[in-house]
């Protein structure tokens, strides 16, 4: 098959990056052929033959005069549509699997798909991963910003609300182009044109499927993981707090757990906006941002480790991470984390932002040894899909022949 992975960044940059990558080499592997379209940027690491990519677009930078241009650009990319339309014509793709398109490169990629396909009579499926709510909410996040509420209003239907609540980034008007990005392409009815919506948990799929558009085309499917050398490795006694130091993330909350349980240490390893708070409680230690063996020995020797997030996570990865290293979770349950762990089987989990049953918890796996040991074996015996095994699933999607 010729497939074509459209993603904005084509660089390292975060989760998404790094599922295009790991997928792409997986099918590439099996001699498929993959190519890349996106922005062209000084870090890219994969492309298409053509060398067709759109203009690096940076909303927090730039010209006066590319801001100006920004709000349309943001709706409409008439460049991405020229552009993609070299790359069809050459790699002639089988299945264009998008990921994160939205303000850089904009919907119109759909459509120049589906336009290049009909003109040419050449069938192409076109695949969505959503790696977050973007489609049904323009902050993406479903959480407003401002008041630090999980918020679904977007959710009905119209998009009005990002633009009332100011949304993203505290702007009016980045919130209303927004808005307009979405109502725009909700009037157009370009989301029929996708074949099959993947979504990374159930939870996920829930929430998408709020839009009649999407009902039906949806499946779920949770990141896949690089399984890792078994190590014999002895715990020591801390509790683990790895990822970024913010508010939605529930950080407040476990520090006021931390502070509670004075007797117990804790590491975080991190960076974040309310680095400043972890400053002065004895029984924290902040090592800042580890990555590498240096943060695979600090979750491996953990006795447990703590998600105390506040909004609606999808399937998050450190989650996923703590257990593959024989690691147990103390998880919220809020989103997709629960569809991660099973309550006093692979772990614990407490009602999101409640500090009582978070403090409570920890408490009862710091002392319970018999437990903190039971949920450690059953944590590393847990099979996320590898690459290889999620790549076959998704092939049957490719080919659209897939039966539950």
């Amino acid at each position: 098959m010729n497939i074509l992975m459209i993603n904005k960044f084509l660089h390292p940059n975060g989760g998404s990056e790094t599922y295009i990558f790991k997928l792409g080499e997986y099918l590439q592997s099996l001699g498929h052929r993959v190519e890349y379209f996106g922005m062209e940027h000084e870090g890219r690491v994969v492309g298409n033959r053509v060398e067709a990519y759109t203009e690096d677009m940076d909303f927090h930078g730039g010209s006066k005069l590319a801001k100006i241009t920004y709000p349309v650009k943001t709706i409409y990319s008439a460049e991405a549509a020229k552009k993609l339309r070299l790359v069809l014509e050459d790699l002639k793709p089988d299945v264009c699997h998008l990921n994160n398109f939205n303000y850089q490169l904009t919907p119109s990629v759909i459509l120049a798909v589906k336009k290049w396909s009909r003109q040419t009579g050449h069938p192409c499926r076109i695949i969505y991963t959503a790696h977050d709510y973007q489609l049904v909410c323009p902050n993406h996040m479903c959480h407003d910003p401002n008041t630090h509420q999980n918020c679904e209003k977007c959710l009905k239907g119209s998009f009005l609300a990002c633009t009332k609540g100011r949304c993203i980034h505290g702007s009016l008007a980045k919130s209303f182009i927004g808005t307009m990005e979405a109502t725009t392409w909700k009037w157009a009815k370009v989301y029929r044109h996708l074949d099959t919506v993947i979504c990374c948990s159930s939870f996920m799929k829930e929430k998408l499927d709020s839009a009649p558009v999407f009902r039906g085309k949806t499946v779920a499917m949770h990141n896949f993981i690089s399984r890792p050398e078994k190590k014999a490795v002895e715990k020591e006694d801390y509790v683990l707090y790895f990822g970024r130091y913010s508010r939605e993330k529930g950080i407040e909350t476990l520090i006021k757990a931390a502070k509670a349980l004075p007797h117990i240490s804790f590491v975080f390893a991190g960076t974040g906006p309310l680095e400043d708070q972890l400053a002065g409680i004895d029984n924290i230690r902040n090592v800042g941002f580890q990555t590498g063996e240096a943060l695979e020995m600090l979750i491996r020797k953990a006795r447990f480790s703590v998600y105390p997030s506040e909004w609606y996570e999808n399937c998050p990865f450190s989650v996923m991470e703590s257990q593959m290293y024989g690691t147990p979770v103390i998880g919220a349950r809020i989103g997709g984390v629960v569809e991660l762990i099973r309550d006093g089987e692979t772990g614990l989990l407490f009602d999101s932002g409640n500090v009582r049953q978070l403090q409570e918890n920890i408490a009862r796996l710091w002392q319970d040894r018999e437990l903190n040991e039971r949920l450690c074996k059953a944590s590393i015996q847990l099979q996320f899909d590898t690459a290889e095994e999620y790549g076959q699933k998704l092939l049957a999607y490719y080919k659209g022949n897939y039966h539950e």
